[in-house]
């Protein structure tokens, strides 16, 4: 059975369906936020030109918190450091909905060129999580003011996605516990696609990533006499040859899988062999057992390059994000929101996965639910720079558009 015929059969009485092409109510909705979007588009630009970085996002917490209390959601603040969850309850409608948007910024110079560009040395927001918590606040605020549901409506403002793990501390701190949620979802933005498109991939969807750093220890020497010596440098550089063999020979050839060497140090002189050299490796998998197993097989080609060239070899493995997979139920029912939205011509049903990491993938580990992208901009536009680039910025146009997703999404679900 298709995902689709199984959301129709199994699951239509748990979450509502929506037209799968764009209604009169969606455009109305965009009309109403695009007339509202200049304050959130000044908000956005206001929270750019001060970048936090991860777990010290204190002035864009307060900003969301502040906002969220203004406008009557149940505020808590400090929730995994620096996270804010609002809360909105309206009706007697049992169910409980999360929507989940990032805060921090990247330790990059910025060179975008934009009037509102970072005022901080060496910080920018060059991911748009600027703009995903403007996207949601616009949502809240539209939600609290004239939202039509019956449930409980959780937003999740997170702290320390690029690489601190900040969903998880999240959810050490009691955030589903304090806040249940039957359903969680989140929105990236995503250059090279459309401004305003959205795309949506049931299963898994953004790799998991892992990093280590190896350490091959030999015996130094005069690079004249090397038999007087155990050369670390050449056992590594057959190791970082010898590492792309997992991918090649270990790993199914249809799935996916990454092993990159990102940095190689050791030596300062050529004349002189060092005692130790040192790799760090970046390691991705789109599957769970596919992960598990690249662990295994570099664990032990690394012991075994280093006996053959006469080395002691130390790992340093340090697990990071896991495969981020969105459930088909939500994923299913988050698409047709979308497709109420914008119509089959600006959605994408199953798109191609992701190589990049996700910390929200600890969060849909815990709640069923859905992350979906949404285009930043294509071709020669401006949002079409990558992220984690010194030139990005968010797009401001997406600010009605992910506000009136996020509005259309929580309308649906919370119903009686």
């Amino acid at each position: 059975m298709s995902a689709d015929a199984a959301f129709t059969a199994q699951d239509a009485s748990a979450a509502p369906t929506v037209p799968t092409a764009p209604t009169a109510e969606s455009a109305y909705l965009v009309q109403k936020l695009m007339a509202q979007v200049g304050e959130f588009i000044s908000l956005r630009r206001e929270i750019h030109s001060e970048p936090e970085l991860a777990f010290e996002e204190h002035r864009t917490a307060a900003l969301v918190a502040d906002k969220l209390e203004a406008w009557g959601y149940d505020v808590e603040r400090g929730v995994g450091g620096t996270g804010v969850v609002g809360r909105l309850v309206r009706g007697a409608g049992t169910r409980r909905l999360g929507l989940r948007a990032d805060m921090d910024a990247l330790p990059i110079q910025e060179a975008s060129g934009a009037a509102w560009s970072s005022r901080r040395p060496g910080l920018m927001h060059a991911c748009g999580h600027d703009g995903h918590t403007a996207m949601l606040l616009a949502a809240a605020r539209r939600l609290a003011e004239a939202g039509r549901f019956s449930g409980t409506l959780h937003v999740i403002f997170q702290p320390a996605e690029e690489g601190g793990g900040g969903a998880l501390r999240m959810m050490e701190d009691g955030l589903f516990d304090r806040y249940p949620c039957d359903a969680v979802f989140a929105m990236h933005n995503m250059p090279g696609l459309p401004q305003g498109h959205l795309a949506f991939r049931e299963g898994a969807a953004m790799a998991s990533s892992d990093y280590a750093t190896i350490t091959l220890t030999g015996t130094g020497g005069h690079g004249a006499m090397p038999h007087k010596a155990v050369d670390p440098i050449v056992a590594a550089a057959s190791l970082v040859m010898a590492l792309q063999t997992i991918v090649s020979r270990n790993v199914d050839p249809q799935a996916m899988a990454v092993v990159t060497v990102g940095a190689l140090h050791a030596g300062q002189a050529n004349n002189v062999i060092p005692a130790t050299a040192t790799l760090e490796l970046s390691v991705r998998a789109l599957d769970r057992d596919v992960r598990a197993l690249l662990e295994q097989r570099i664990q032990a080609l690394v012991r075994a390059q280093a006996e053959s060239f006469g080395v002691q070899a130390a790992i340093d493995w340090r697990p990071g994000y896991a495969v981020l997979v969105n459930s088909p139920t939500e994923t299913e029912f988050a698409r047709q929101v979308g497709l109420a939205l914008r119509g089959a011509a600006g959605v994408t049903r199953q798109a191609p996965a992701l190589s990049g990491s996700e910390d929200f993938a600890f969060m849909l580990e815990r709640v069923p639910g859905s992350y979906l992208l949404i285009g930043n901009g294509d071709g020669s536009s401006p949002g079409a720079c990558m992220v984690h680039n010194p030139g990005y910025d968010f797009n401001d146009d997406n600010i009605a558009i992910g506000a009136a997703y996020w509005t259309l999404l929580a309308e649906t679900f919370l119903t009686d």
